[in-house]
């Protein structure tokens, strides 16, 4: 299949400057031309013979300016028309104008399609081309002087060269469209991953924790729910499949069902409340004050502090840092923490939310192992939520001391 380059990619520099090297070639073959005219046998001829390049020259610069039109019928028309020019010249100049060392009437343009079919096909089409005009040119002349060999020799590594870098090139540009299709499919796979995290796979979670102690039907649909929880984590995760004997994580945009109650399709109603925000007259979403978010959080066992002015915040910047905030007082709850504390802090350029408790803590490399086992709560839906934003998480724990968890996001007025 030919590659086809995008508008803009690697490829057009090299057809501009093919285009720019026919024109001052062209220009110098006026000023050889009007030098020796007089030495010529058809002078006039010779001055029908420039005006042809001429016009060539502008049917090539706007023929290969469009990538549809780069194909074979214009490279071999092109490839032709040069050829044509080499067999006249004996004719328009003379074989005693040859003869006494003049430069044939193509002199450098020749060279145009050379450097045209390397940068269309690479070395193999650059090399095929010189050879042709090459030979065409020797054999013209009648005898092999050192410049007319010294020429069609240059006139071949122009080919290679020339080729080789457009092949770079070429090379380049596919894999920078990798690059970019890859990190923006990364992107889009976390984010759904989160997205699945925080809804069907703490359902998943809650189902297969309640009905394994149940017998029947009821148990069967427990035991799926969790075959069908692990698979989901194993698909989501960038780690792979889990191990086997994993526990099912729990919620990680609120506080765990199993404690107090509240059903993981609860918490998946609650992040799309999230997501509705107040509209402007002009339709640009309002900007959404941080400290209503963060207040559906507080309860007896949790204490927010916050500043008494608004903390305004573009929707869907404050829906985030709302949700990685819930995951983190979700591992507060998983993991026996009694009480925990949430403090914001408006820096102006910066918004920082931190969340406190008390719990047990963690060893500095339960994370890297949480997340090699597809439990994605600190991952995805805490530091990956803190990426996307262009914000940072910082996630401090000591066993036996508690864990601080702070997030800060910049500020980026609507």
């Amino acid at each position: 299949m030919a590659h086809v380059p995008a508008p803009g990619g690697f490829e057009v520099p090299l057809w501009r400057a093919v285009a720019v090297f026919r024109v001052a070639s062209l220009a110098y073959v006026c000023v050889v031309v009007a030098r020796d005219a007089d030495r010529y046998a058809h002078p006039l001829a010779a001055g029908a013979l420039v005006l042809a390049m001429a016009g060539w020259t502008v049917a090539t610069a706007v023929g290969y300016a469009a990538p549809a039109r780069r194909g074979w019928p214009l490279l071999l028309a092109d490839l032709g028309v040069v050829v044509a020019i080499l067999l006249v010249t004996p004719w328009v100049m003379g074989r005693e104008a040859l003869a006494a060392g003049l430069p044939t009437l193509a002199v450098a343009w020749l060279s145009g399609p050379v450097l045209a079919w390397a940068v269309s096909g690479g070395r193999r089409r650059g090399t095929a081309a010189a050879l042709v005009l090459g030979g065409t040119d020797l054999a013209t002349r009648g005898m092999v002087t050192p410049t007319a060999l010294n020429g069609a020799i240059l006139m071949l590594l122009a080919g290679v060269v020339v080729g080789h870098v457009a092949r770079l090139a070429v090379r380049a540009e596919e894999r920078l469209q990798h690059a970019v299709e890859l990190e923006a499919a990364t992107r889009e796979r976390e984010r759904l991953a989160r997205d699945i995290h925080d809804s069907v796979l703490q359902v998943l979670a809650l189902v297969q924790r309640r009905g394994a102690r149940l017998d029947g039907e009821a148990g069967e649909l427990a035991r799926l729910a969790g075959e069908q929880e692990a698979a989901l984590r194993a698909l989501i995760s960038a780690a792979g499949p889990l191990a086997a004997g994993v526990p099912a994580e729990r919620s990680a945009s609120g506080t765990d069902p199993a404690r107090t109650g509240v059903s993981g399709l609860t918490l998946g109603l609650r992040e799309l409340v999230f997501r509705a925000g107040p509209v402007r007259s002009d339709g640009v979403e309002a900007p959404v004050d941080l400290r209503e978010l963060l207040g559906r959080y507080a309860s007896a066992t949790v204490s927010l502090s916050a500043p008494a002015s608004v903390v305004p915040l573009p929707p869907a910047v404050a829906r985030e840092l709302a949700a990685a905030t819930g995951a983190a007082l979700d591992n507060v709850a998983r993991h026996g923490g009694e009480r925990a504390w949430i403090l914001v802090e408006d820096e102006g350029a910066t918004v920082t939310v931190s969340i406190r408790d008390e719990g047990p803590g963690f060893a500095p490399d339960r994370l890297a192992e949480a997340a090699a086992q597809g439990r994605l709560g600190v991952a995805q839906a805490i530091q990956g939520r803190l990426t996307d934003l262009g914000g940072t998480a910082t996630i401090s724990s000591t066993p036996g001391a508690g864990t601080e968890v702070e997030l800060t996001v910049p500020r980026r007025n609507p």
